[in-house]
């Protein structure tokens, strides 16, 4: 019963307050396949075009209600251009994909398959060719290491039987030995945790693809990934045996001098471009070490050291975040501290997935509520609109959590990655025996799951991949920044 009510009430929500995918694309689980309707063979591009794929952190996944991916992006930048419709189908492995394109569940594969002799038996490779290479990564140092003779002696950590063990053990070979390779016999890691390890020097070092490690130095500007420990691997989408045809078009297209220059720009909004949120650009993991450096000898806080503005304001915005806190069901710090952490206090910021504004309202929030996105970047309108979404939610939110200060940490989780990962990872919570109604150690346990295949994949969950560790340090963000606001607020009264 309650899980059905879970169902409806997300529903419901998420009809109300998140963004339709940028290209109209439909986003499903796949069903079984036997399940799926087979798509006739015919040598021309259909009205709708069936794209099968993998929920992953460069290929396709759901931010804030809106559909994002660089695979994604670039197969809308297809249909669009021919003049078809898209629908996906969202297959939970490898293995699953490649059958649906060999049934013919799905016209294409829009996602990174290895051009290897096993894949080449069953599809045919089409579109842009991607390279990538095993790279170790490490700590941006006087000592980076630049040379894989200097791995001799050095500690290396990756996770047990994968590709990134066969290597090094080769490697090593290659050099004689003296690699001190340490295998982690751990089903629940993944590579962008032991990333995230080597950034906060937990741990010396790792191996990664060249991709992953990209996308996560986006995130970490500590950690180097120049040193290529691995030989380059090709892959591309790919298509059925029997669609030369289609393999062809997409050949056409993604040669043509546009759709490069438009690739180009896609893969530096992915792979390039800094996402850190404002506390991270300042190299500070929690806000509370910023709050810190203004500690007194006495160890009391100098609030003014932190906030303070012209007239004593927290920022030039207080007048608007005060006339629509009633609106959004919150103190007005806490609109203050969202735009703090989300822009700086800067109405012209424009993140790396589109967001736009005071408080980084994405292009499709807006239009849900009427507004362009240019109106975004007037600071007036883009509290208006964060104050309708933060109140639809709490509105939402009461049926499960009837503690105020608890139901905030639940809305700005979704206010950062959107309802649908919060409402997964309530579910993830259930099952697993958290209590889904409590954020600290519980609900947030279940946001970092959603960055494992295995949960991410899980039945109960609806809107896949999700970089957990961005919407917790967030909420823990938010919530710090509102308490030195409204410390400060309290101290000049």
């Amino acid at each position: 019963m309650q899980s059905s009510r879970y169902f409806i009430f997300s529903f419901l929500l998420l009809c109300l307050i998140t963004a339709a995918c940028h290209n109209k694309g439909d986003e499903s689980k796949s069903p079984s396949t036997d399940s799926m309707p087979t798509i006739a063979v015919e040598n021309k591009l259909p009205d709708t075009l069936v794209v099968g794929t993998i929920y992953s952190p460069a290929s396709f996944f759901i931010l804030k209600g809106d559909t994002l991916g660089y695979d994604y992006e670039r197969i809308c930048a297809f249909a669009r251009d021919n003049g078809i419709a898209i629908k996906f189908h969202v297959a939970t492995s490898m293995k699953d994909l490649i059958t649906l394109v060999e049934n013919n569940k799905v016209h294409v594969a829009a996602y990174e398959i290895p051009m290897t002799a096993e894949y080449k038996e069953h599809v045919i490779h089409c579109g842009e060719q991607n390279i990538t290479y095993q790279v170790l990564v490490q700590r941006a140092t006087r000592d980076t290491l630049t040379d894989v003779t200097q791995l001799v002696g050095k500690d290396i950590y990756v996770i047990h039987g994968s590709s990134y063990e066969a290597r090094l053990k080769n490697l090593d070979n290659e050099l004689g030995g003296g690699i001190k390779i340490h295998a982690i016999d751990n089903d629940s890691l993944i590579s962008e945790e032991l990333i995230d390890m080597v950034a906060s020097g937990r741990l010396p070092y790792t191996v990664a693809e060249s991709d992953i490690a990209q996308i996560n130095k986006t995130y970490n500007d500590s950690i180097s990934i120049s040193l290529k420990i691995g030989f380059p691997q090709r892959a591309s989408w790919a298509t059925g045996k029997n669609r030369q045809w289609l393999a062809n078009a997409i050949n056409t297209w993604a040669t043509n001098n546009a759709t490069i220059t438009n690739a180009r720009t896609i893969k530096q909004r992915y792979f390039e471009m800094n996402k850190h949120h404002i506390d991270s650009m300042r190299a500070m993991s929690d806000s509370l070490n910023f709050i810190n450096q203004a500690k007194t000898k006495d160890g009391e806080i100098d609030y003014s050291k932190l906030y303070q503005r012209r007239n004593g304001d927290i920022s030039g915005y207080d007048r608007l975040f005060k006339k629509y806190a009633a609106t959004a069901g919150v103190e007005w710090t806490v609109l203050a501290a969202i735009a703090y952490v989300e822009s700086d206090f800067n109405p012209t910021a424009v993140s790396w997935a589109g967001a736009v504004g005071l408080m980084q309202v994405m292009p499709s929030t807006a239009k849900s509520y009427g507004f362009t996105e240019d109106d975004m970047r007037d600071p007036e309108k883009s509290v208006y609109v964060a104050s309708l979404v933060l109140s639809k939610t709490d509105k939402f939110l009461q049926s499960y959590i009837s503690n105020r200060a608890e139901r905030l940490r639940f809305n700005l989780g979704a206010y950062n990655a959107g309802v649908g990962h919060v409402v997964d990872a309530m579910k993830l919570a259930q099952k697993y025996n958290k209590n889904p109604h409590i954020w600290y150690s519980n609900v947030e346990a279940a946001v970092l799951w959603k960055t494992h295949p295995e949960f991410y994949n899980d039945p109960v969950c609806s809107y896949g991949y999700c970089r957990g560790t961005e919407t917790v340090n967030y909420v823990r963000q938010v919530e710090n920044a509102y308490r030195v606001f409204r410390n400060y607020v309290n101290k000049k009264k």
